[in-house]
């Protein structure tokens, strides 16, 4: 049994200059660790495998042993590099692989134990939003629009941004890694093959195309590895650097004449990165036809990056998901003055039981104050059962910065706040977080007791006392029995929480 990495120390990301971002891709895993000096990180460190997990992906979307080995195995030579950085300075995602694998969650624990800290799994126009983040960066800021193309080993992203704003985000399902499976697994190349993976990407790119030329872009940026690979091919054939239809034409030509993936020699690719060219080149023309593409740059920014430069923003107190929530609320037509007066109480009594329940941690804090302004949007749907409506809509809807696990964790505060407490919900959390936000979810069941009348009258701080599974709410002498309507609720609510064995004194 393997011996999971130290625990790193816990010092405040703000007060270290270095952030480390980790990339579980498809195809390969990447790593950067960067120095934030002056508001810009500098790289000092990238480390990079070609682990290929969605190769491991069979037929019933598992994850086989093997795969997962290869990814421990890098991980673990990773987990050195950054085992002296707080934990809160290392993020690390997966993608479309992990996005699919039904087995994801086991990978994902053993994983945990070898890197000492938590690892998300986002979603795919999430992904996109960071690649055109870490694009972004590496461009001059100039205003134009652009289009964004990112060929992953599991998925391609499409987005179509002006300067470091994102305007359109999407996720297709096609990559080499899975496009390589599925017409080259014998490793044979034919111009029929090339045809075949062309079509099938053509295919999948009609769902897009005509909301992407709608919109119209002045230039075309491409980015990871199989589109630098691309461009080296083009450099090597002496078509400039610059990836045109001619060029990809070219380089398609040479493959085929190779015949076989083991048998591609073309100066300056990789021959670990050899097997997935023909899948990838199949993949771009496809893209450049459908879009109308007539060039296309390189750049090295990518996801990784555009991690640091989120990360380096929630810093600086710019989390986008600061700015998501604020969208939901505008959108559904949330009283702003009801989520306001949920949310302080809330924050309230966590502030009283944060080390006793061991919610001392900035995230329970946010994720708390999130839940509270956004408990109602399900009433833009209708009042019967809004809180079942409020959880669907945050669990299903893109929402930009948040990952797959953050929106689940949201959604569940949002659909336990009132009437039963959702013991399914609750065992579908990752096992880790089960204790936290069960007793997350219970102090936002009491704000939301505590401001039912929906009134602008100043509520008397109560004082919470907790101890296990105990908790006890006192009021000023009287106020309860001035308040006839709010002592009913605590006390239908202490029924509640005895249905999973918690005891609710209110005095």
């Amino acid at each position: 049994m393997n011996n999971p990495a130290p625990t790193p120390p816990s010092t405040p990301a703000h007060q270290t200059p270095l952030l480390a971002a980790i990339d579980l891709g498809s195809n390969s895993f990447h790593m950067v660790v960067a120095r934030v000096a002056d508001g810009e990180l500098k790289p000092l460190d990238v480390m990079s495998e070609k682990v290929q997990l969605a190769a491991g992906l069979d037929d019933k979307g598992m994850l086989s042993e093997e795969a997962q080995a290869r990814g421990l195995d890098c991980l673990r030579r990773f987990a050195q590099r950054v085992a002296e950085l707080p934990r809160n300075a290392i993020r690390i995602v997966g993608t479309n692989a992990l996005r699919e694998a039904k087995n994801r969650a086991v990978f994902i624990e053993r994983a945990e134990q070898v890197m000492g800290t938590r690892i998300e799994v986002i979603a795919g126009r999430e992904e996109a939003r960071l690649i055109y983040l870490g694009v972004a960066h590496t461009l001059a800021d100039d205003g134009d629009r652009r289009l964004v193309v990112d060929i992953g080993g599991g998925s391609t992203e499409f987005i179509i941004g002006s300067r470091f704003e994102p305007l359109k985000l999407e996720s297709l399902h096609m990559g080499c890694v899975s496009y390589t499976q599925r017409f080259f697994a014998d490793g044979l190349i034919t111009a029929r093959r090339m045809e075949q993976a062309r079509t099938a990407a053509a295919g999948e790119l009609l769902a897009i195309r005509r909301d992407y030329r709608r919109l119209r872009w002045q230039s075309s940026i491409g980015s990871s590895g199989t589109i630098k690979a691309l461009r080296q091919a083009c450099i090597t054939l002496g078509l400039g650097e610059r990836i045109t239809r001619e060029g990809l034409l070219a380089v398609q030509a040479q493959i085929i004449a190779a015949g076989r993936a083991d048998h591609i020699d073309i100066d300056g690719v990789k021959p670990e990165r050899r097997a997935i060219l023909p899948s990838g080149t199949a993949i771009l023309i496809a893209i450049f036809d459908l879009l109308g593409i007539e060039s296309m740059e390189y750049s090295d920014g990518a996801l990784r990056e555009g991690l640091l430069y989120d990360m380096a923003g929630r810093l600086r107190h710019e989390d986008v998901r600061e700015r998501t929530i604020k969208g939901l609320i505008r959108r559904y037509h949330v009283d702003q003055g009801q989520a306001q007066r949920v949310e302080t109480t809330a924050l309230a009594l966590l502030d009283q039981v944060s080390e006793s329940w061991q919610l001392e941690e900035a995230r329970h804090a946010d994720m708390l104050s999130w839940a509270a302004r956004t408990h109602e949007i399900g009433l833009t749907i209708a009042h019967t059962q809004f809180h079942k409506h409020s959880a669907y809509l945050l669990r299903h809807s893109d929402l930009p910065g948040f990952t797959n696990t953050e929106q689940q964790l949201l959604a569940f505060l949002v659909r336990g706040h009132r009437r039963k407490f959702p013991k399914e919900d609750y065992r579908q959390l990752p096992k880790q977080e089960q204790n936290a936000y069960r007793h997350l979810c219970l102090l936002l069941r009491l704000a939301v007791i505590l401001h039912r009348a929906r009134g602008s009258a100043r509520l008397p701080a109560p004082a919470l006392r907790v101890s296990g599974k105990s908790l006890e709410l006192r009021f000023p002498t009287g106020w309860l029995r001035n308040h006839p309507l709010t002592h009913a609720d605590l006390e239908t609510e202490a029924g509640y929480l005895r249905a999973i064995n918690y005891t609710l004194t209110v005095r």
